[in-house]
């Protein structure tokens, strides 16, 4: 175990200095963002573009070089304790914003809006510029565990611990958190008559669904959707990596088809990537003949003929299965044909569900468990590592700053007066806000702080007594409500007016003593479960 000495536990004004400077750090990276998108140089489209970008490619980059130089087999084991607290955290968070809008005698659609603040917590931009920052500023993080353990070691474990955290979120945030946490109020019964009122002076809205999705106009093109004449993709805000098949046009469901308008299904695409509409070539016929001449022409005949002769062959090999498809028994037929239906089905949802960060994630996994292969990419010298690996790690290096960036941009537009156009709102309006900065940056972290200090101490699984994997933890229990959440709230017109508020008083008033106070404890835990250990 690690000592307990001066720099494993600092005192208190070192310690503040220590995580002044880490939150410091992340506001200096994010606030070119904030006064570019505040000039108004920096638009939704233009966030749009490079968060798309980020996920695309540089967090991707960022993700192998991080997690295949530092994985293997036997973490690969202790990881699985990772899903486990994450439900203990997600129900904790229930519970008490449960609990604090029983006691503000609040209805169903705000103690909803007070339960999404309270369980969906930032787990991608904030926590990962932050434990980077820490693994440089703060000492006595290095695990004694790994021999010759650094800050940059320190920081890979950090950022590998909060990806399965955040991958998780995911699931949970677009899934529950959209459909019903963050619903539209039409979903509730008892503002049928309201919605009903106000739809008669919506310009017909209702009668034209497919003409523009709802809840979006010209002033917010880019918080989740561009108008219905582009076929662009959603906007994904800092803070998301998101997950396919979770996107912001997943259709209503087909039972609230009478009381909602139907969204506009987006084009088919692969993870969060860019359609194929982005990169056009000349549509010709099949008949050669069509081609236009010179260099032109002799790349689209070259493909024409791959098209066809590869066509040809699917057609041939479709046709001799069929064959001996049908010359085999009955029985044999239909096991076949239930594996295939299965198979479809897997491959479907897993390919959906897959994006670049995930395939990065899987590349990593794979290339960390064979370590020939780890070698052959990691270990100084090789030509791999002087070219390939290089190159990934020098575009990964772009990931977190370009996300900090995204992010000041976002909170530029996000904490922006919103007009308040919900009665509703202005009645409950700062008893939602009070209600909600207790549900996710008070109440978790006190109910939390002895069920991880257990953990630490109790629990036989490594990776607890890894001090960034602790402090990751903390700083989960209290981030600031995910950004993502504006996104949701302003699609369905759910107290946006409220959520700009929360934004700016977690990310901008709050930050800085949570996160003290966050990786005091984080510390304090440590040094515990090492000396009673």
């Amino acid at each position: 175990m690690a000592e307990n000495n001066h720099d494993a536990h600092p005192s208190i004004d070192h310690l503040v200095l220590l995580v002044f400077e880490a939150v410091l750090e992340v506001v200096c990276v994010s606030l070119p963002g904030y006064v570019i998108a505040r000039l108004g140089h920096f638009d939704a489209e233009k966030q749009k573009f490079l968060a798309n970008l980020n996920v695309m490619l540089f967090t991707p980059c960022l993700i192998f070089t991080k997690l295949a130089s530092q994985l293997n087999a036997d973490k690969l084991v202790d990881l699985a304790v990772i899903p486990v607290i994450f439900i203990i955290q997600t129900l904790v968070s229930y519970v008490v914003s449960v609990g604090v809008s029983k006691a503000f005698r609040f209805a169903k659609r705000p103690a909803n809006f007070v339960t999404a603040m309270g369980v969906f917590g930032n787990s991608n931009s904030l926590p990962i510029s932050l434990v980077i920052s820490l693994s440089q500023t703060l000492k006595g993080l290095h695990w004694d565990r790994i021999p010759g353990d650094n800050d940059d070691e320190v920081a890979a474990r950090g950022i590998l611990y909060l990806l399965i955290f955040q991958q998780l979120g995911q699931l949970v945030r677009w899934s529950w958190g959209y459909h019903v946490l963050l619903a539209p109020k039409s979903r509730y019964e008892e503002y049928q008559d309201e919605t009903v009122e106000e739809g008669r002076y919506r310009d017909d809205v209702d009668d034209v669904p497919e003409a523009l999705i709802p809840g979006l106009d010209e002033h917010t093109l880019g918080d989740g959707h561009s108008d219905a004449s582009d076929d662009s993709d959603a906007y994904e805000p800092a803070g998301r990596t998101p997950v396919a098949g979770t996107s912001l046009t997943t259709p209503v469901d087909s039972d609230d088809e009478a009381s909602t308008p139907r969204r506009r299904s987006a084009p088919k695409k692969y993870g969060n990537g860019i359609n194929g509409d982005m990169v056009s070539f000349p549509r010709v016929g099949d008949n050669e003949s069509d081609v236009p001449t010179g260099l032109q022409g002799c790349f689209v005949r070259a493909s024409l003929r791959i098209n066809k002769a590869m066509t040809s062959t699917k057609q041939r090999i479709a046709l001799c299965s069929g064959r001996v498809y049908q010359r085999l028994p009955n029985p044999v037929q239909k096991v076949l044909a239930t594996t295939w239906k299965v198979w479809l089905r897997v491959y479907g949802f897993l390919w959906e569900f897959m994006n670049p960060p995930l395939w990065a994630m899987l590349i990593a996994i794979v290339v960390a468990s064979v370590p020939d292969l780890q070698r052959v990419f990691f270990s100084e010298g090789t030509f791999v590592n002087n070219s390939v690996t290089r190159a990934v790690t020098q575009t990964g290096g772009v990931a977190v700053p370009l996300i900090l960036v995204v992010l000041g941009a976002n909170l530029a537009r996000n904490t922006q007066t919103q007009e308040v156009r919900d009665p509703e709102e202005e009645q409950i309006g700062k008893k939602l806000l009070v209600a909600s900065l207790i549900s996710r940056m008070l109440l978790p972290t006190l109910i939390m702080a002895p069920v991880l200090a257990l953990f630490a101490k109790y629990v036989p699984v490594s990776i607890l007594d890894d001090p960034i994997f602790v402090i990751v933890c903390f700083l989960l229990t209290g981030a600031p409500s995910a950004l993502q959440l504006a996104q949701i709230c302003q699609i369905n017109e759910v107290y946006e007016g409220v959520m700009s508020k929360i934004l700016f008083q977690s990310y901008v008033i709050w930050i800085l003593p949570s996160t003290l106070v966050l990786v005091m404890i984080a510390l304090e835990t440590v040094e515990w479960a090492q000396l009673s250990g």
